[in-house]
C-alpha cells in the first residue's frame, strides 16, 4: 500500500509542478522537469538521508512514467485550471499530506527514532516543493510566512500520536494525510500568515 501512496503522490506533486510550469509559460519538457522535480523531490532527499541507495527513482521506472502522466494531465487540462483558482496550491496542499505521511511511515519502517520520523516526513513533504519553485526563479513557500512546513509538522505529530493511540496504521496514514491538507487549504482560504495577499 505504501507504494501505491508514493505513487500517488508523485502524481499529485508532479501535477501540481507541471502547473506551475505551465504557468511560467514553459513547453511541455519544462513543465514535465519541473513535475519530476517537484513529484521525486522529497522523497529522494529523504533516500539519501537515511542511506536508501540508489532511491526509489532511479529503480523504478514508475515514477518516471508517473511524472509523464502528470504532465500530460497537466497540459490538456489547462483550460479548466485556468478556471479555477489557486488551483496549484489545492493540488500542492494534497500532495504535501501524502507525502508527510509516506515520509513518516518510510521513517518508521528503517527504525528511527520519533523525532527524525517527523523531520524526515516534513523533508519528503517540501523538498520537491523546494526544487518547484527555485526551477521556477521563485523564493519557496518553505521560506516564506507560509503555514506550510508547520502543517507538515502537525501533521507528523498527529500521525505518530494516532500509531500510540493504537489507531489502524492505514487509517492514521488516511487521517495524517488529511489533516495536513485541511490545515494548508485553511491557511490558503484565510490568508494566514501570508507574506503577500
Amino acid at each position: 500500500m505504501l507504494y501505491f501512496w508514493d505513487l500517488l503522490g508523485v502524481f499529485v506533486g508532479a501535477v501540481s509542478g507541471a502547473m506551475a510550469g505551465r504557468r511560467k509559460d514553459m513547453d511541455w519538457f519544462g513543465m514535465y522537469v519541473v513535475g519530476l522535480l517537484s513529484g521525486i523531490g522529497g522523497g529522494t532527499l529523504r533516500s539519501m538521508l537515511i542511506g536508501d541507495l540508489p532511491p526509489p527513482v532511479f529503480k523504478d521506472p514508475a515514477y518516471g512514467i508517473v511524472a509523464a502522466v502528470a504532465t500530460v494531465v497537466a497540459w490538456f487540462g489547462e483550460p479548466l485550471w485556468r478556471r479555477m483558482r489557486r488551483v496549484v496550491s489545492v493540488i500542492d496542499a494534497i500532495s504535501i499530506g501524502v507525502f508527510l505521511s509516506i515520509g513518516v511511515r518510510v521513517s518508521q519502517a528503517h527504525g528511527l527514532a520519533w523525532w527524525a520520523c517527523v523531520g524526515l516526513g516534513v523533508i519528503t513533504a517540501t523538498f520537491g516543493g523546494v526544487l518547484r519553485d527555485i526551477a521556477r526563479a521563485e523564493v519557496p513557500l518553505i521560506f516564506r510566512k507560509e503555514i506550510y512546513a508547520t502543517a507538515c509538522f502537525v501533521g507528523g505529530l498527529a500521525l505518530l500520536g494516532f500509531d500510540a493511540a493504537g489507531l489502524n496504521s492505514q487509517l492514521g496514514f488516511c487521517l495524517a494525510t488529511i489533516l495536513v491538507t485541511v490545515i494548508r487549504l485553511l491557511a490558503i482560504r484565510y490568508a494566514l500568515n501570508r507574506s503577500e495577499p
